[in-house]
């Protein structure tokens, strides 16, 4: 019989009250705490803390007062990431970025979810699908990313959309859900 961390890492359902689960969100509450009461300007020990609290990260990484995550360890980021204020990443599940990420205020990037059954709910149950964002991908303010969605390379997701589905290589996408609204040039290519 497996246990509910055992189920949650296979990605199947599990219970968030387990005592194995809730113990990885505790470990990065008390890391987020330490992260958010850095002086925003010191920008090595911002790193340094970062390097602690996610699985793995590039270089030259940063994060804005109110950072919030559930487990960190499940965090993947490459050079120069960078987020605004009060950003949360719901990591149960695996979020892997590029290089030269940018996230605006007040996003939340969310791999849990949970049964549309109240029972289900009543059982503390939730499922996890890993979320992908390519390099450099802007991620506007108050954004909304939902479970196992991939974001591609050269994207623009406009402020406060809501992104429910894949997204293609160079394109803005914007709305709820969000769509894209337009195609635009890949300039980093000589």
């Amino acid at each position: 019989m497996m246990t509910e961390v055992e189920k949650l890492d296979a990605g199947l359902e599990y219970s968030f009250w387990d005592k194995e689960v809730n113990a990885r969100k505790q470990h990065a509450m008390r890391e987020t705490a330490i992260l958010n009461a850095i002086d925003p300007t010191d920008e090595d020990a911002i790193a340094a803390q970062l390097r602690k609290l996610f699985g793995s990260c590039g270089e030259d990484p940063w994060v804005g007062p109110g950072f919030h995550c559930d487990n960190g360890l499940n965090i993947h980021v490459g050079d120069r990431f960078l987020t605004n204020y009060n950003v949360t990443i719901l990591d149960i599940a695996p979020v892997r970025m590029g290089n030269d990420v940018m996230i605006g205020p007040n996003t939340c990037i969310i791999t849990v979810n949970h049964p549309l059954s109240p029972k289900g709910r009543r059982n503390h149950l939730g499922i996890a699908k890993p979320i992908t964002i390519g390099n450099d991908v802007w991620i506007g303010a108050q954004c909304t990313i939902l479970p196992g969605v991939t974001i591609g390379n050269n994207v623009v997701v406009a402020a406060g959309a809501v992104v429910t589905k894949d997204v293609p290589d160079n394109c803005i996408v914007g709305g709820v859900p969000a769509r894209i609204l337009r195609e635009i040039e890949d300039d980093t290519k000589d």
